[in-house]
């Protein structure tokens, strides 16, 4: 059985004291399977490169590299890059 325990940090600003608490992460869902070129785009997305610089880096098409991008976005469950950093 998991302990759920919030986590609350206080801290002041200008005087004021403020209180600040997370709620307890949910269970993590296993990863999504990427193919092996997948994983090497999310790990150069998450460096924050470009489609154009992941292109060259892996010398491929950009082309190539929006469909991988895509792909992952859809096996992530998400829309844009900074929603990616957020899931992974």
């Amino acid at each position: 059985m998991r302990h759920l325990v919030k986590r609350t940090m206080t801290f002041r600003l200008n005087g004021a004291e403020y209180a600040v608490w997370s709620e307890p992460a949910p269970e993590a869902a296993a990863p999504p399977r990427l193919t092996p070129a997948e994983r090497a785009v999310l790990e150069l997305l998450l460096r924050g490169a470009s489609n154009a610089d992941i292109a060259r880096q892996r010398r491929s098409s950009v082309r190539t590299v929006a469909n991988q991008v895509a792909s992952v976005f859809r096996k992530y469950g998400v829309h844009s890059r900074a929603e990616l950093v957020t899931r992974t």
